[in-house]
């Protein structure tokens, strides 16, 4: 093992940056397990780290919003992989490449909901025998597709633990999601998709060569911890049954600014709760938080009408040039002792030759 960690330690730190993730959740949770079981600080973990990680999250996301909407883009630079609109009789792609508002809604809901970039992941490697290959990756589509879409289902599902009364599409989702039955509970299907999808995403960094080399500390940190927030979700829900209406009760009382905690609660409740607020903190500072930068990224959300507008720079100040006319007049006696020509003798010749 040792052998192992060090010949993989030369060659780029990969399994530091794969270990230090574990350990930092495994601390985490021994944080939590020691503050709740031993010091019974139910109030710390239950209240103020929920309105502390609330309140960083939420200003955090503001902050980067505003500063991505405060970066200048005066020019038209959308990445599309379509023909642009020019002449009438050259068809253009209304959703690869958009130039009307219509048609780039198109193009981002595609994007945002089916992930049509990463649908189009073609690869070229160059595979045993020296054959190089072109494929299409379907499966890292697949797996992001399933990952995005449970967790989205999964926060519906949670609105009831946050409203009342329930909207009626998050009741029907929930329906949906749990149409099978596991003992005396609803067996949700997005609890079995999110976990296999995520532990898909997360071999893949640590199976595939590649993926280990340009992997950091914060790539796995991230997987670890939803993985963690997943884990002790199922377990509070299949193993511990959790009272959601004792849940509802405390989630409702805080919201309301009358916090309170139950004493009887399970201590896997405070863990979940725990690794949610390290998430809700950490979301804003890390790649997360490509939920919102996605809106803004500006080669995405512009249309392509280079052709049809042009796009000057509003805080483009004026630079001092100095121009080939103003360098050869500077140096036209030099240029003349070296043989060299000079561009005012052959426009003044050829005038003389049209006359």
């Amino acid at each position: 093992m040792t052998s192992f960690i060090l010949e993989h330690y030369i060659e780029g730190c990969l399994p530091v940056s794969i270990l230090l993730p574990v350990i930092g959740i495994l601390v985490l949770l021994l944080v939590c397990l020691t503050g709740v079981v031993w010091f019974k600080f139910t109030f710390l973990f239950g209240v103020v780290f929920p309105y502390a990680a609330s309140f960083i999250f939420i200003s955090g996301c503001i902050y980067r919003v505003v500063i991505w909407a405060r970066s200048p883009v005066p020019f038209c630079i959308p990445t599309v992989c379509g023909q642009q609109r020019s002449l009438l009789w050259i068809k253009s792609d209304k959703v690869q490449s958009p130039f009307t508002s219509w048609g780039l809604i198109r193009r981002m809901a595609s994007e945002i909901v089916f992930f049509r970039s990463l649908f189009r992941n073609d690869k070229t490697e160059l595979r045993k025998g020296q054959i190089l290959s072109n494929d299409a990756s379907r499966l890292l589509w697949l797996g992001g597709l399933v990952f995005h879409w449970s967790i989205f289902i999964i926060l519906v599902r949670h609105l009831k633990l946050f409203v009342e009364p329930v909207p009626r599409f998050a009741v029907f989702l929930q329906n949906i999601d749990g149409m099978f039955q596991f003992g005396s509970s609803n067996f949700y299907l997005t609890d079995v998709f999110i976990l296999l999808s995520l532990l898909f995403l997360l071999l893949r960094r640590i199976v595939s060569s590649r993926m280990r080399l340009i992997s950091i500390f914060t790539d796995y940190f991230a997987l670890y911890l939803i993985l963690a927030i997943l884990v002790s979700g199922v377990l509070m829900k299949y193993v511990y049954k959790a009272d959601v209406m004792s849940i509802k009760r405390m989630v409702m009382g805080m919201l309301a600014f009358k916090p309170f905690v139950i004493a009887d609660m399970s201590p896997v409740f405070y863990v979940h709760i725990f690794f949610v607020c390290v998430l809700l903190i950490y979301f804003p500072f890390s790649k997360l938080m490509h939920l919102g930068g996605v809106f803004l990224s500006p080669t995405r959300n512009l249309k392509n009408d280079s052709r049809a507008k042009r796009h000057v720079n509003p805080w483009d100040y004026p630079v001092k040039v100095h121009t080939y006319e103003e360098w050869e007049n500077e140096f036209r006696s030099a240029l003349k002792e070296a043989g060299l020509p000079v561009e005012k003798r052959k426009i003044r010749k050829s005038k003389e030759d049209n006359d």
